[in-house]
């Protein structure tokens, strides 16, 4: 009984592990195609429904997006593809740049 429940407790740290390692991320995107007032509303609403986004800011001014999301659950990939496909090319920006 005793060896069942230390196998069963290791599958279980095993299968949980991931998560531990998983963090909240903070990645600023170039935007393109933002021409009107209108535009980041759309480019926010596209990137926020990418599962695993928890904050979006989008502004007109710099053209960029900074969005907050756990590294877990989604990708910069997957983000930029969806501001992408709102018809708003969107590249990660390097810090410093």
């Amino acid at each position: 009984m005793k060896k069942s429940l230390s196998a069963l407790a290791l599958i279980m740290s095993v299968m949980t592990a991931p998560a531990v390692f998983a963090t909240e991320r903070t990645v600023t995107f170039a935007i393109d195609n933002m021409t009107c007032a209108s535009c980041p509303y759309i480019v926010k609403t596209a990137m926020a429904a990418v599962p695993g986004v928890a904050n979006v800011t989008v502004s007109f001014e710099s053209k960029t997006a900074t969005v907050t999301f756990d590294d877990a659950k989604t990708n910069p990939g997957a983000i930029a593809a969806a501001s992408s496909s709102a018809g708003f090319p969107a590249h990660e920006r390097l810090q410093g740049s």
